[in-house]
């Protein structure tokens, strides 16, 4: 007998999609404030933006990222209400880089076969870290891709809009030499890398749900923590600290040094001395397992700094108290210099930007 020609006999259940819409609405609701208006499903995700009319120059920023690879392990354990968090820190963290404040974000599935609770949970993650970042989850998008995904899989992406006035950016054009560079303590691996980690366990033919010496807990759980947010301290201590805070760089793809090159200017120089940290238990051992040294990662992994800050030298004691005071390990790792040096050993930029020169120095500490 024939298949019918219908949506559902292609792979497609439009029922299930309504029915994971059902399960995250009051999830995505708990975000909107008063600013935001049609609520949940509609064709497109509205905001009431008379609050700039009171900015003297409004700047829109975006962002728009993924989460890469790590969805395997969420798809491997069955774990994916932290996945949210990870693509919130991508996207949102990079809007804060330039001092704005997040206004809005949608977010996109793509997936074999929608599983609402599956889906549901993954929406309920991105709401819980949006919430976190004061950030209104607006609308988003669930496609089921059958015949192009497998049943169990999916991949995230998401999109966010922050304004910031244009005489407080932050970026290279603040930065002085005498400036302070303070490190922010990363949760682990965040959302970069991951490829390289699943070759790493491919190679020594071990599985994420494998308990193994080296880790109190399975080691998928340990892959999958969460990407730390930083939006809520930065913001406070731009409101609290007007012009301390000159430069931001979100540690992610690329590692340490380039990304912190993109936000320097030119003539700068900086050493960023490994001594002031000791990188995370989970970068040791992935880096034991793969026969490398930690310095052979640093242009992989965050290897335990997820954000670098640029500030004044007057402000610096009191902002690394402050970052440490609200849950995230702060130091100062380098200076700001206009002393010219040669090149050798420097990175002066990345993803086609030209900025300062940065090299790590040094022995991590144990």
């Amino acid at each position: 007998m024939t298949e019918p020609n219908s949506y559902s006999a292609a792979g497609v259940d439009t029922e299930a999609g309504d029915r994971a819409v059902e399960l995250m609405k009051s999830a995505v609701s708990a975000t909107h404030g008063p600013d935001i208006l049609g609520g949940v499903g509609g064709f497109a995700g509205l905001m009431d933006a008379s609050f700039l009319k009171d900015f003297r120059r409004p700047i829109l920023a975006t962002s728009t990222d993924g989460v890469g690879t790590k969805v395997a392990i969420a798809q491997a354990l069955d774990i994916h209400h932290t996945i949210g968090h990870d693509l919130v820190g991508m996207v949102v963290d990079d809007i804060v880089v330039v001092g704005a404040k997040p206004l809005f974000m949608t977010d996109y599935i793509a997936c074999g076969k929608v599983v609402p609770e599956r889906i549901a949970d993954i929406v309920r993650g991105i709401a819980e870290a949006c919430a976190l970042t004061g950030t209104a989850l607006v609308g988003g998008e669930t496609a089921e891709h059958p015949g192009l995904l497998g049943e169990h899989d999916y991949d995230v992406a998401g999109a966010a809009v922050g304004a910031v006035e244009a005489d407080e950016m932050l970026g290279a054009d603040k930065v002085e030499p005498g400036d302070v560079v303070i490190a922010m303590a990363s949760s682990g691996l965040h959302s970069n890398g991951y490829s390289l980690v699943r070759h790493i366990l491919a190679n020594r033919q071990l599985a994420f749900d494998q308990t193994v010496p080296e880790f109190d807990r399975v080691l998928g759980l340990e892959l999958l923590e969460p990407t730390r947010l930083y939006t809520t301290p930065l913001l406070d201590s731009i409101d609290e600290h007007p012009g301390a805070i000159h430069a931001l760089s979100h540690v992610t793809g690329g590692g340490i040094a380039a990304n912190l090159a993109r936000v320097l200017p030119t003539g700068v120089w900086v050493d960023l001395d490994r001594s002031t940290w000791s990188p995370s238990h989970v970068f040791r051992v992935l880096s034991e397992w793969a026969g490398d040294s930690l310095e052979s990662t640093e242009g992989t992994w965050n290897l335990g700094i997820g954000m670098l800050a640029v500030v004044s030298h007057d402000a610096a004691s009191t902002l690394t108290r402050e970052w440490t005071a609200a849950g995230i390990d702060s130091w100062v790792v380098g200076h700001i210099s206009d002393r010219e040096h040669s090149l050798d050993g420097y990175v002066t930029g990345a993803k086609g930007v030209d900025g300062g020169a940065v090299r790590l120095v040094g022995t991590y500490a144990d």
